[in-house]
């Protein structure tokens, strides 16, 4: 890092110098037209004009005899990498399976649609603009989808009469995942895009990150309800039951408290008192796990419930540490909130 020392012309204008090498380099000389981006954390970006880094809006794919799958695939690629239009092409025809695989990944991603069909090109475009997208909020709504998922798995586990919506609840959290990694990505390569979703680098980082912990614990839920179905409701007495219940809905909140402190609903000790539950949800599981074990009538398969219920919380506590993170980059550990927190003692 350089550092330079800020000039005034003529009493009104500040100016800076730019360093040698890098004007060199970007092949900048008297005369030379340079970009200046402005950050809402504060950083003034320069950028040569020819080397602009912005992502690809559209990319054509020849696909003549590639299987739906592949398509799918390529789709969702281009979808996460932040390219606005995607052209498949064929030189003869299309097939009906690669028009349906086209059309099925368009509907399950935020803002895609089909803009144009032929018999030998089909375009997706996606028209979702980032300073229409709400990342906080896109988080919150995947937090309630996985919960819910997660809810309702554990229990149908001795209540068979509870209504099963698991796929279409996975595929929206799949959707709003795919949407906020779609905008993060585009962030790491359009100077433009962080400040268009009203975030800082560091703040659109937590809020991708804790996304993708949301979509493990949305896949652990959709594991459950796979593990339940095998389970004989029978078999599980009323102990045991009440023991999964309650270590699930620990677990649950674990990641509520989490998700709370991240996206600024919850200050600090929210996350606190996260982490503080996950310790104490592992002894907690370790012993009923233990006791399943040891008994010769429990269904073993609970055990990989169990196992599916603590790596919730573990992503949960994952969540929490972020947040924990951001608060002590940020000076919030320290106060009276927190004293509690950091006069604990030790464990013998």
């Amino acid at each position: 890092m350089e550092t330079r020392k800020i000039q005034q012309v003529g009493g009104g204008t500040y100016t800076v110098s730019l360093p040698k090498e890098w004007a060199e380099t970007a092949d900048i000389e008297t005369g030379s037209v340079v970009d200046l981006h402005t950050h809402i954390d504060g950083v003034l970006v320069v950028q040569a004009q020819e080397r602009d880094t912005e992502t690809i809006s559209h990319v054509t794919l020849s696909v003549p005899h590639a299987a739906p799958t592949c398509i799918e695939r390529a789709l969702r690629a281009a979808y996460a990498a932040g390219v606005e239009a995607v052209t498949f092409e064929a030189p003869d025809e299309l097939s009906d399976d690669q028009h349906c695989a086209v059309e099925r990944v368009a509907r399950n991603l935020s803002g895609v649609t089909v803009t144009e069909s032929t018999a030998t090109t089909l375009t997706v475009r996606t028209l979702l603009d980032a300073s229409e997208v709400s990342i906080r909020q896109s988080v919150r709504q995947l937090q309630f989808v996985a919960l819910s998922m997660h809810r309702d798995a554990t229990a149908a586990l001795t209540d068979p009469a509870v209504p099963d919506g698991q796929a279409d609840r996975d595929d929206q959290a799949d959707r709003l995942y795919a949407m906020i990694d779609r905008y993060f990505q585009r962030a790491l390569a359009r100077l433009d895009e962080v400040d268009a979703l009203g975030l800082t680098r560091s703040e659109l980082f937590v809020c991708w990150t804790t996304a993708r912990e949301l979509e493990r614990v949305a896949d652990h839920a959709e594991r459950i309800a796979t593990i339940v179905d095998t389970i004989d409701a029978e078999v599980i007495d009323d102990q045991t039951d009440a023991e999964v219940t309650s270590l699930a809905e620990t677990a649950r909140g674990i990641v509520e408290d989490a998700v709370r402190a991240v996206v600024g609903d919850a200050d600090v000790t929210a996350a606190q008192a996260a982490l503080h539950d996950r310790d104490g949800l592992r002894d907690d599981i370790e012993a009923l796990d233990r006791r399943l074990f040891e008994s010769e009538t429990a269904a073993y398969r609970l055990t990989h419930v169990l196992d599916s219920v603590a790596r919730t919380a573990e992503h949960g506590g994952n969540v929490a540490e972020l947040a924990l993170r951001t608060a002590i980059r940020e000076g919030e550990l320290g106060g009276p909130s927190t004293e509690d927190f950091l006069d604990e003692p030790l464990p013998e």
